[in-house]
């Protein structure tokens, strides 16, 4: 299998459940990443969080539609004032349990993976933002200016 990076693009940021959502979605396609496959994955999305735990509640998704029929939903929130929870969906992928090719039928998956090559990139960045507005200063986090700073659009290499 040879690498080639993927398309990162950065839509606007949402709120969910009371945890506002920084997004980014990731594909090979320079249309970008199907509506239906959108909305499906973000349906699921609530079914991810974690209850709030009274850290600011924020999380940050990588959506993912990968070059079969597959398609994943990571989720990353913050908890514990420092630590990230994960909960993952997928579509269309047999292997992970998927009932089916439907890259629009989202599941929760089971397995402890966090994410691939393409889907990584995302959480240095996130991490670095979190420490630079909500830890540096523990008197003044700014839970604006974190939903503010994301990774730029262009490719999962470009960082």
């Amino acid at each position: 299998m040879t690498f080639t990076e993927k398309l990162l693009r950065v839509p606007p940021p949402l709120e969910i459940g009371g945890r506002r959502i920084k997004r980014y979605h990731v594909t090979a396609d320079p249309a970008g990443i199907d509506p239906e496959v959108e909305k499906a994955a973000y349906a699921i999305l609530p079914s991810l969080l974690p209850e709030p735990d009274g850290t600011p509640p924020a999380t940050f998704v990588v959506l993912h539609r990968g070059g079969d029929s597959g398609a994943y939903l990571n989720a990353y929130s913050w908890v514990w004032d420092n630590v990230l929870h994960f909960g993952g969906a997928a579509a269309g992928q047999p292997a992970l349990g998927c009932p089916d090719l439907d890259p629009t039928h989202f599941i929760k998956t089971t397995s402890p993976w966090i994410g691939c090559v393409w889907e990584l990139p995302p959480i240095l960045h996130e991490r670095d933002a979190w420490v630079r507005h909500m830890l540096a200063d523990p008197a003044a986090p700014d839970l604006d200016a974190y939903i503010a700073d994301s990774l730029p659009e262009g490719t999962t290499g470009d960082r």
